[in-house]
């Protein structure tokens, strides 16, 4: 998961929504308050994070990344419009990882943030993920049920893939068809229920492992099945 920090709504949202669109998970926050909120439930992979904010500034927010165990390694990329050398240094000896002035290439940016990810491989998803019976490779686009091959549609894969990603997370519907489908899909969330049913079906036996959160969407609890 990508955090990107910027108070700039049509940047934020160009920068989420091309994330998201070259496989990444992505949320944004227009403020200091809501990106810290979303911390204290885990820490995400990387930070996009931008110097000007209202309330605390981003350099106020990378020291205390730092100064924290939890996140002192965490990868931090400073986004902003600040392109003068003195405040690249003062990011940089903040902690900073990477740096990048506004106006910026949005593919640009993909690729910076692809490296920076590459150099952390601690932090990047796991490409396989195995619990009982269930088996899922990333790289190689396969699920198999015990010794059985799973025909999943790419929708379909992409969202058992986000479940398991968010194990252990209750995760509501908006929150489920913003990350697969995209913050811009026209459709209803009744997509989610569509295609959660169709996943529990193809999934057979380790179908168990989706389970219903009333009120709220659905979880991904595999943590009993990887104890045996």
């Amino acid at each position: 998961m990508i955090y990107v920090v910027e108070d700039d709504d049509n940047i934020r949202e160009l920068v989420v929504y091309t994330l998201r669109n070259t496989g990444f998970d992505a949320e944004g926050f227009s403020c200091g308050a809501d990106f810290w909120k979303a911390v204290q439930n885990g820490a995400p992979s990387l930070v996009l994070l931008d110097i000007m904010l209202p309330g605390e500034d981003g350099l106020s927010i990378l020291r205390k990344l730092r100064r924290s165990a939890a996140t002192a390694e965490l990868p931090v990329m400073m986004l902003t419009a600040k392109g003068a050398e003195y405040d690249k240094v003062l990011g940089l000896d903040a902690g900073a990882d990477d740096y990048m002035p506004k106006p910026f290439g949005i593919m640009e940016l993909v690729a910076r943030v692809r490296s920076l990810l590459r150099r952390v491989p601690h932090d990047e998803p796991k490409g396989e993920h195995r619990v009982g019976e269930l088996f899922v490779s990333l790289p190689r686009h396969v699920v198999n049920v015990g010794a059985e091959e799973v025909s999943l549609t790419l929708k379909e894969f992409d969202l058992l893939v986000y479940l398991l990603n968010n194990e252990g997370k209750a995760l509501s519907r908006d929150r489920i068809l913003s990350a697969v489908w995209g913050y811009d899909f026209d459709g209803e969330t009744r997509t989610v229920d569509v295609h959660i049913r169709a996943l529990r079906v193809k999934l057979g036996a380790c179908q168990k492992f989706i389970q219903t959160v009333r009120g709220v969407g659905y979880r991904m609890e595999t943590s009993l099945w990887k104890r045996r």
